[in-house]
């Protein structure tokens, strides 16, 4: 099935339409199979299905509100029941001409479009009416919640993985946690989609839902096993977050400027940290005051991000990581590397030079922390 062309960039942007490859809509089909014995038994829902790719058998129901869009779908399935209108207002089974007994599966690849974040935030706008129980910064939590009120029996779909593994995200799915729990799932990199960012891929699940009135909390997210398509496994409990020792974000009001040795730029995720500085001259609106004996945890941050090609894309939304234990360890030598990049900082480091001896230290510290998450340069694994 072709790709999306009748869009523009900010369209694009805006309806969150990049549109499936054929390999990764198989492997939503692969999973269903895996734990479902008998899909011709279920109705095949796609409330947001573009041009059709994940609508694979006359059972199947597609809608979208993209005129231009659907009229391809018509073109490519063979279902006759497609609807143009809007999948987030008015949400229920009425919509699709389904009763309360009929037993549904959703498939596809919701939009997503976080209108909070910085990336492309120029050109972004609300472009629908949007139920106010399913309302949410980022439309694709709002189709999430949306199916949790079309009651689905699974639901199979591609999201950011940063909607499980941040737990402000995770709380904010509200009656879609409290009533589906993640049963299996595959993590992806945004790179399998032509269209996304070139140089900063981020974690999409491939996630597999079943409803279940025990639901899951955050504690299971935690414990979970994820599993990348290179054939890792990721759990975040098996990592301790920079975030539980620090502050991440600004903090003018609760430090006082006399009490603070310097400045640090906001922290989100590790991905944002790539893209930002970290210690800056002077202060701004979006710095971080930093009281000395706060000052070696940035630093750590600082050299974090120098190693962040070492880290694979799937850990692109976790928090900055840390083995406190083993960073107290050679602490000084964090200090050294990370104040002696910076004039302004270079008073705090009392004389002291970096050596050797310290990048040698800091380049194991990173292999033992991230172990089989360490990402090899040269030979790319």
């Amino acid at each position: 099935m072709e790709e999306q062309q009748h869009l523009g960039y900010a369209d694009t942007v805006n309806f969150g339409s990049y549109y499936t490859p054929m390999a990764l809509v198989d492997k939503v089909y692969e999973l269903l199979a895996k734990h479902i014995n008998q899909l011709d038994k279920f109705k095949i829902v796609d409330t947001s299905c573009g041009y059709g790719s994940f609508l694979r058998s006359e059972n199947s129901i597609g809608a979208d509100y993209d005129a231009a869009a659907l009229a391809e779908a018509k073109k490519n399935i063979s279902s006759n029941r497609l609807y143009c209108h809007n999948s987030l207002k008015d949400v229920g089974r009425a919509q699709y001409a389904l009763s309360s007994e009929e037993q549904i599966i959703i498939v596809g690849n919701p939009p997503y479009n976080d209108t909070t974040s910085i990336i492309r935030n120029d050109i972004k706008k609300d472009i629908c009416e949007i139920d106010q129980d399913l309302k949410h910064r980022d439309m694709g939590v709002s189709f999430l919640l949306s199916y949790a009120k079309l009651a689905a029996d699974y639901i199979c779909v591609l999201h950011p993985l940063s909607y499980l593994i941040k737990k402000a995200n995770f709380e904010s799915l509200g009656l879609f946690k409290k009533n589906y729990v993640l049963i299996d799932g595959l993590i992806i990199s945004s790179g399998e989609f032509s269209a996304t960012s070139k140089t900063t891929h981020f974690p999409i699940i491939i996630a597999l839902y079943k409803r279940d009135s025990k639901g899951m909390d955050y504690a299971f997210i935690k414990k979970y096993a994820f599993k990348t398509k290179e054939g890792s496994t990721l759990r975040l409990d098996h990592f301790d977050s920079l975030g539980n020792y620090i502050t991440k974000y600004p903090n003018h009001r609760k430090i006082d400027l006399e009490h603070s040795v310097a400045f640090f730029w906001t922290m989100r995720d590790i991905n944002a940290l790539k893209r930002t500085k970290t210690f800056i001259e002077r202060e701004n609106n979006s710095t971080i005051r930093i009281p000395k004996e706060k000052l070696s945890l940035y630093c750590y941050a600082d050299i974090f991000k120098e190693y962040i090609p070492h880290i694979p894309y799937y850990l692109g939304n976790n928090d900055v990581m840390i083995d406190i234990d083993a960073f107290k360890k050679i602490e000084p030598s964090f200090m050294r590397r990370s104040l002696s990049k910076y004039a302004f900082l270079r008073h705090l480091l009392l004389g002291e030079e970096v050596s050797a001896a310290d990048t040698a230290a800091i380049n194991e510290y990173f292999k033992n922390m991230l172990g089989e998450h360490y990402v090899d340069k040269k030979s790319g694994s």
